[in-house]
């Protein structure tokens, strides 16, 4: 399994096609946009110089990393020849319906067809194709390159084969590969999402301010970021399109997103991708400041 094609070249698209390039696969890195994709493999390799940098690797090896992805706006043509395909598309359930009926077509019979989503039912995914026993979950942490875990999702139908050979080649990509059944949120969004609603109701109850909790989370409870910054970085869009997963999947209220979330995200304020969250990032990452709204 040495060919490797990644749909949707966004913050977890281009993260996947770097680690896997990076590790001798050959990649098709697919968009709908050509614009997309060139910017994909401008943060690619700016990504890699920060390790050539860092001395992780050389020259030689950002070279042939690169050198390892090539960028498609078709997908047929993109996963024709293909081992594995990982679609890492928005998180919208009508779109990866969409692209997996695609896949199930323009995809080599015995290709294993896998989903990053963080909180999608994979055997949801899989029941528009004819090959659910090689549907499977893959979901990667952000920043890709970095983050050693991956959510490894069995489906209803996905098979031990399927299941143990994404569990291998986790591993030859340096992760650490957690296998879980598919139920809302799996395990990763099922704990932390409550637990970042919970600290945005907290918010939204006057209890205290965004840095108090974010401090009190990170001195009190170790977390290296706080829940409000953690859910600026994700993306409170994407935040609550997981909440309402876990709300529709359960029937459970515990579940319901805070209406300040919702507030937010109507308002067009979802964190690092537009500027501004519960923090402000007019200044970069780096000089995050509480957005005006909360201080």
């Amino acid at each position: 399994m040495k060919n490797i094609a990644v749909i949707g070249s966004g913050t977890m698209g281009n993260g996947i096609a770097h680690t896997f390039a990076q590790f001798g696969f050959q990649v098709n890195l697919i968009d709908i946009n050509a614009e997309a994709l060139e910017r994909a493999i401008t943060t690619i390799s700016k990504n890699l110089d920060r390790q050539v940098t860092k001395g992780t690797i050389t020259e030689a090896d950002k070279s042939a990393t690169l050198n390892n992805i090539l960028s498609f706006t078709d997908l047929q043509t993109g996963v024709a020849n293909v081992d594995l395909v990982v679609e890492a598309a928005t998180e919208n359930l009508d779109l990866k319906l969409k692209i997996f009926k695609e896949l199930d077509a323009f995809a080599k019979p015995n290709a294993i067809l896998a989903s990053n989503t963080s909180s999608i039912s994979i055997t949801k995914i899989a029941s528009v194709t004819g090959r659910g026993d090689k549907v499977i979950g893959m979901h990667f942490m952000n920043p890709v390159p970095v983050m050693k875990l991956v959510e490894v999702i069995r489906g209803y139908a996905t098979s031990n084969e399927t299941t143990e050979i994404v569990m291998e080649l986790s591993k030859k990509l340096g992760k650490a590969p957690v296998e879980v059944n598919d139920y809302p949120g799996f395990v990763a969004n099922r704990i932390l999402m409550p637990m970042i609603n919970e600290a945005i109701y907290t918010l939204y109850e006057n209890v205290a301010g965004v840095e108090e909790i974010d401090t009190v989370m990170k001195l009190g409870m170790a977390h290296p970021m706080g829940p409000l910054q953690l859910a600026d970085f994700i993306g409170l869009d994407v935040c609550l399109a997981i909440l309402r997963v876990l709300q529709d999947g359960f029937g459970n209220p515990k579940y319901a997103p805070c209406p300040l979330l919702v507030n937010m995200v109507t308002a067009g304020n979802k964190g690092v991708k537009s500027g501004e969250g519960f923090y402000n990032y007019a200044n970069g990452v780096k000089e995050a400041t509480v957005a005006a709204k909360f201080s």
